[in-house]
């Protein structure tokens, strides 16, 4: 090998840890959570107002998909007791986004079981809808499957969010992704719900979602929540290993502890058609001074049922109780 062959592979060699960090990955796709996710804070009561200024801020920031909500049944339903984000009828959607002249894309989240997905989803024509992503934990992944279908040949694009993927054995596992990986579905998503993965599981499981998606011509992605602190850390884990498929919120806003935050993600991107002062102003104006109502975010009851593997229901509920309980009697009352 000559000098001059030599001298340029060590260049080269040089080169490519420094471009890994300073460029972008332009397959990535961002998801804005906010509303669907901080929904299920206040039983998806936000004003119209609020909505508005979510979506305003997340076209502006170039975030390229935005979940407005649920497609939940109506058929039993207690008069005010959820908004109408829980529902996402079209003329809702409508009377936020109108036709929805920006580039960015819609969606909404159907619960297998708890969607009438073959009346309430309409045809793409329809609908200012773009994609339905389909939640399910394992043992719903027959139903899942026919709603992935049933919204893709009505014209959308679909994923599915595994649901609380720490709970779930590796056998099932590995069958579940199988079945997935031949549906219609553009992408899986790793859902740590309870917020408990720490970083070598999530590179685990990541990995394995990357080898079945791969195969099968899809992507894979990741819906973290924050009660470790770790949303944000396992994010860029999934980032860095391929993951495509990123969700995220303003001001992490999202149920218990919250999730990944919007304005860390995207500043962390670098993708020069991200912008992040359209999050900041409405992080700032629209998003923190609904905190002190809405009790989202890292704190010590959902730290402890992070460390359990538990859905937080109980952390909430001690959290909104009128006369907060004392943090070592709710410790002893879950470590049972």
């Amino acid at each position: 090998m000559t000098a001059k062959s030599t001298a340029s592979k060590t260049s080269k060699s040089k080169e490519t840890p420094t471009a890994r960090w300073i460029s972008y990955r332009p397959e990535i796709k961002v998801v804005d959570c906010t509303i669907r996710d901080g929904g299920l804070m206040n039983n998806h009561q936000f004003d119209d107002q609020v909505v508005k200024a979510v979506y305003a801020a997340c076209s502006e920031a170039g975030i390229d998909y935005m979940e407005l909500g649920y497609k939940a049944s109506r058929k039993v339903i207690v008069p005010g007791e959820y908004g109408a984000w829980k529902y996402c009828r079209e003329e809702d959607l409508r009377r936020i986004v109108g036709d929805n002249p920006s580039s960015m894309k819609l969606s909404v989240m159907a619960d297998a079981e708890r969607t009438d997905y073959h009346e309430d989803i309409l045809p793409k024509k329809d609908s200012v809808l773009d994609m339905v992503r389909v939640a399910a934990y394992i043992s719903q992944i027959p139903t899942a499957l026919d709603m992935v279908k049933d919204a893709h040949d009505k014209g959308y694009e679909t994923t599915v969010n595994l649901m609380a993927v720490s709970t779930i054995s590796e056998r099932e596992l590995n069958e579940g992704l199988e079945l997935l990986a031949a549906s219609e579905a553009k992408a899986i998503y790793v859902v740590d719900s309870f917020g408990v993965l720490y970083s070598e599981k999530a590179q685990y499981l990541v990995k394995k979602y990357l080898q079945v998606c791969k195969a099968a011509g899809k992507e894979a992605g990741m819906h973290a929540h924050n009660n470790l602190q770790l949303a944000f850390a396992n994010t860029i884990e999934a980032i860095i290993l391929g993951a495509n498929f990123l969700d995220a919120t303003l001001a992490g806003l999202g149920r218990g502890a919250g999730n990944c935050p919007m304005e860390l993600l995207i500043g962390f991107l670098h993708n020069p058609k991200y912008d992040l002062l359209p999050v900041l102003r409405c992080v700032q104006n629209v998003i923190e001074p609904m905190r002190s109502k809405l009790l989202w975010g890292f704190d010590l009851p959902y730290m402890l049922t992070g460390f359990l593997n538990e859905h937080p229901r109980a952390a909430i509920k001690f959290k909104a109780a009128e006369t907060k309980g004392d943090i070592a009697e709710f410790y002893n009352s879950i470590w049972e």
